[in-house]
C-alpha cells in the first residue's frame, strides 16, 4: 500500500517564526505540501508507532492536506493520529492534545491570521512533543532537507471520514477523530473560576466575542454560551469557513471593526473580544477602552492569583522584544524575573519548560502561558473574564487603576505591510549601519541590532530587531516581520513612559507624536518604501 514518489526540491521551503506560510496557490502545486511533510518526518527520530496530532484552521485547501498528511504518517510508520472533527483545531488546542496524550508531535495547518480562500494564505508547521512549535535547530534541519529531497512516502487510501468521531484504519496506522473542543473546555475550567464568571454574568454583564468566521467558534460556542450562560449570538462569526466569510483573521482595531463598533460607543457591552484564524491570538477592549496587549500582558501577570490556576503566583513573565516595558514593571513589584526574548512563541518554551516562566506575551496580540506552549487567544479572554468577575470593575477601571499603580506605557505599532523585499531589506542595511553614529543624538542612549543570549539551552539569536533606546526610557524598534507571505512587512514600535498620572488620559499618537515623526526620519521609511504612512496603525 506504500507508494515512493519521486519528486525534486522547491526554492524557498524555509520554514519562518512558525513554520512555512505561502499562497494557496503555490500550496497547491503538485508536490509541493508532500515534499514539506516529508522533509518534516525526515528530520524526525523515533517516532515510528507514535501518536501525531493533525488539525487546522479550517482555510481554503485545510481538507486536501489533512488527508495527505494523514496518508504519509502512515506510510512513514506512525501508529495513531489523532485528528479533529472535521479537521478542525485550534492551535492552541493542538498544543493541549499532544501534551496531554504525550503525543511525539503534531502538524497545524495555518496561517494564523494572516487571509484565507482560493487566493488567500495557507501554512505548515510542526510542533514538537512539549507541545510547542519546532526549535530553531529543527527548522534549519526540516529546511536542509526540502533543498536536497528526491522522494515521499504515501499510501494508497481512501479518504477518512472526518465528520464523525471515532476511530478507523489508514493502512496499519489508526485514525482517531475526536471533538475538537472538549479536552480544551475542561482544560480552560481546570484554570478559572467558572462559577465566578457565571455570578457576573448573571448580574447583568454582557459581551460581544468575535470569532472573525474562523477556528475559535465552536470553542466560544461551547465555553462562553452553553458553559458560561451568556446568551445566544454573544458569539458573532463563530462558523469556521474557508475564506473566513470575508474577513482577516487579524484581531486588531482594524479588521476587527465590527466588534470595535459595537462595543467601544457609549451603551455597548461591557467586555468585547476577538481572536484570529487559528486561534492564538486576542483582541480585548471594554466599552470606551482598548486594550494593548502589551498592557493586557501586564495587566494578566499582576492579577494572576484571582484565577484557581495561577493562585500560587508566577515563577516569572516573558515577553518579546517589541513588546512594551510595562510588564518589567509588574515582575520588578512582584519579585521576579521578566525575560526578554525575540519575537516567535518558540522562543518562550525552552523558559516555560524549565520552570522560569509562567505567563508570556507578545504585542502581536499573542498571550499565553504554562498551560500550553503556544499563545492562546480565548485563555486569555477567560482570564480577563475572571478577572472582572473577582474585581467586579469595568475594563476601563482596570486599565486606569494599572496606569496610577504602574505608570503607563504609550505604545503603538505602525505596519508598513506588503512593502518591496528589497527596498525594505536596504532600509534595515541602513539603520544597522548608522547605530553607531546615532548613539548621542536625539537623546538616543544606546542602540543595537538585539540578540538573544537563551538562558536555558545556552544558544544564540541574533538579527532580531533594531533597538534605539533613548534617556527618558522610551524605545523605537524596527522589525521586518516573518509571518506573511507577500512582500515585506515592516514593523515599527515606538514606546514612551509615562509615570505622572494625571498625563494618562491624552490620546497615544499624540503622546507619541514626537517620536512618531523621528522614527520615520531617521530610518528613512519613505525614502526606501515609497509610504508616506503606514498601512496599519495598533
Amino acid at each position: 500500500m506504500i507508494r515512493t514518489i519521486a519528486t525534486t526540491p522547491f526554492d524557498g521551503q524555509k520554514p519562518g517564526t512558525s513554520g512555512l506560510r505561502k499562497k494557496v496557490t503555490v500550496f497547491s502545486q503538485p508536490h509541493y505540501a508532500e515534499n514539506f511533510i516529508q522533509s518534516v518526518f525526515d528530520a524526525l527520530e523515533g517516532f515510528a508507532g507514535q501518536t501525531l496530532v493533525i488539525g487546522g484552521d479550517g482555510r481554503f485547501y485545510n481538507p486536501q492536506v489533512i488527508q495527505t498528511a494523514i496518508r504519509m504518517a502512515a506510510a512513514n510508520g506512525f501508529g495513531r493520529v489523532m485528528v479533529g472533527r472535521g479537521g478542525l483545531l485550534s492551535t492552541p488546542a493542538a498544543s493541549h492534545l499532544i501534551r496531554k496524550y504525550r503525543a511525539f508531535g503534531g502538524i497545524i495547518l495555518s496561517a494564523s491570521h494572516n487571509p484565507g480562500g482560493p487566493d488567500g494564505d495557507f501554512g505548515i508547521k510542526y510542533n514538537a512533543a512539549n507541545g510547542g512549535p519546532a526549535p530553531e535547530k529543527l527548522t534549519d534541519t526540516i529546511f536542509a532537507r526540502t533543498r536536497s529531497i528526491t522522494q515521499y512516502s504515501i499510501i494508497d487510501t481512501p479518504d477518512i471520514d472526518l465528520s464523525r468521531t471515532g476511530e478507523t484504519k489508514a493502512g496499519n496506522m489508526t485514525v482517531e477523530v475526536i471533538d475538537p473542543v472538549a479536552d480544551y473546555a475542561a482544560l480552560m475550567q481546570s484554570l478559572f473560576d467558572f462559577d465566578a464568571i457565571r455570578d457576573l454574568i448573571r448580574s447583568g454583564f454582557t459581551m460581544k466575542f468575535d470569532a472573525m468566521g474562523a477556528i475559535t467558534g465552536p470553542y466560544a460556542r461551547r465555553i462562553l454560551e452553553e458553559m458560561l450562560g451568556l446568551p445566544e449570538g454573544t458569539v458573532m462569526n463563530g462558523t469556521p469557513l474557508p475564506d473566513f466569510g470575508g474577513h482577516h483573521p487579524d484581531p486588531n482595531l482594524v479588521h476587527a471593526r465590527e466588534l470595535v463598533d459595537i462595543v467601544m460607543p457609549p451603551g455597548g457591552p461591557d467586555f468585547g473580544a476577538a481572536s484570529d484564524g487559528d486561534g492564538d491570538r486576542n483582541l480585548i477592549i471594554g466599552r470606551g477602552m482598548y486594550v494593548t496587549p502589551s498592557d493586557s500582558l501586564a495587566i494578566l501577570a499582576a492579577n494572576a492569583t484571582l484565577c484557581p490556576g495561577y493562585a500560587s503566583g508566577l515563577a516569572g513573565i516573558a515577553r518579546s522584544m517589541p513588546t512594551s516595558t510595562a510588564a518589567d514593571r509588574v515582575a520588578e513589584k512582584l519579585g521576579i524575573a521578566c525575560f526578554e526574548t525575540p519575537t516567535g512563541w518558540k522562543f518562550f518554551g525552552n523558559l516555560l519548560d524549565a520552570g522560569k516562566a509562567t505567563i508570556c506575551g507578545e504585542e502581536s496580540f499573542g498571550t499565553g502561558s504554562s498551560h500550553v506552549r503556544e499563545k492562546d487567544g480565548l485563555w486569555a479572554v477567560l482570564m480577563w473574564l475572571n478577572i472582572l468577575a473577582r474585581r467586579r470593575q469595568g475594563v476601563a477601571g482596570i486599565v486606569t487603576a494599572h496606569w496610577r499603580e504602574y505608570g503607563r506605557n504609550y505604545y503603538s505599532r505602525h505596519d508598513y505591510e506588503e512593502v518591496d523585499a528589497a527596498a525594505a531589506g536596504q532600509l534595515m542595511d541602513a539603520l544597522r549601519g548608522s547605530l553607531s553614529a546615532l548613539t548621542g543624538q536625539h537623546g538616543i542612549t544606546a542602540a543595537d541590532d538585539f540578540a538573544y543570549d537563551d538562558p536555558v539551552d545556552g544558544s544564540r539569536s541574533t538579527g532580531q530587531g533594531i533597538r534605539l533606546m533613548f534617556e527618558d526610557g522610551a524605545r523605537i524598534v524596527y522589525r521586518l516581520s516573518g509571518t506573511g507571505t507577500s512582500g515585506a512587512t515592516l514593523r515599527v514600535y515606538i514606546e514612551r513612559y509615562e509615570p505622572d498620572a494625571s498625563r494618562h488620559a491624552t490620546g497615544t499618537q499624540e503622546a507619541l507624536a514626537s517620536l512618531i515623526a523621528l522614527s520615520r526620519s531617521l530610518a528613512q521609511i519613505e525614502r526606501y518604501t515609497g509610504r508616506a504612512a503606514p498601512t496599519v496603525i495598533t
